[in-house]
């Protein structure tokens, strides 16, 4: 018994555009017409839309169908290549699971990137934010090292600093910096990269300094840039010291 395009479309769970679409590709052929003009499905037709279907179902994109599913040749390729596709799907759907499952937990927040969740809570807002922009500006072996470095709890002093005026006497902000050259040149003889970044930039060179320059301006005070300003010469110092 033959079928009208809306029969077998409804027979193989799919639609007439469907069906329509997969005739214009040549995935599926032009049934014969009867006389006033309507199509003729067959069996052999509503079997290939079937075996279509299972094969999107498995996520075989329409252009590969035929190589996989009716080519004459071995389709183990293609498959590993879908197959390789679909773990990398389950990996990050996976990822994506377990921050949700953080951030319901209570332990994360959204403001961090992917991988993040663990350390958000001793980051500060601003330190979050400029994580989210590092993330896109640094390579994962440097987002991997960035997350290490903010597994150490924060201490009286950090939190000094987060509160510093704007307009914070010269003792203090002379002490601040005396206080995190040493801990910022460990940083650097730890982690190299932190000096001379540019195998670990995923934007150009010129790009990566001027958003990050940007960035710290507008997230931290006066004083706080002038803190970290001298505590990086203090560090640059000593990390030299130490390498030579």
């Amino acid at each position: 018994m033959p079928w009208s395009t809306r029969e077998v479309a409804d027979l193989a769970g799919t639609t007439v555009n469907t069906v329509r679409h997969y005739h214009r590709i040549g995935l599926l052929d032009e049934p014969v017409r009867m006389s006033n003009g309507y199509k003729q499905y067959q069996v052999a037709h509503l079997v290939r839309l079937l075996q279509i279907r299972r094969l999107r179902d498995l996520g075989v994109p329409l252009d590969q169908i035929e190589q996989v599913g009716f080519g004459t040749d071995s389709p183990a390729d293609a498959l590993r290549a879908i197959d390789a596709d679909l773990a990398s799907s389950i990996e990050r759907l996976q990822r994506a699971r377990a921050e949700v499952r953080a951030i319901l937990d209570g332990s994360s927040v959204t403001g961090v990137p992917a991988g993040f969740e663990n350390v958000a809570a001793k980051l500060t807002k601003p330190e979050q934010s400029l994580m989210l922009i590092y993330n896109q500006l640094y390579d994962d072996r440097a987002m991997s090292d960035l997350r290490q470095m903010a597994e150490v709890d924060p201490d009286a002093v950090d939190e000094e600093f987060e509160n510093l005026a704007p307009d914070a006497d010269e003792p203090t902000r002379i002490r601040l910096a005396e206080h995190f050259g040493p801990v910022f040149a460990k940083l650097f003889v730890e982690y190299p990269w932190l000096v001379t970044p540019g195998a670990h930039l995923t934007k150009g060179s010129h790009v990566v300094r001027e958003t990050i320059d940007e960035s710290v301006r507008v997230t931290y005070n006066a004083a706080q840039l002038e803190v970290m300003a001298r505590a990086g010469v203090i560090a640059l110092e000593l990390a030299k010291e130490h390498n030579d």
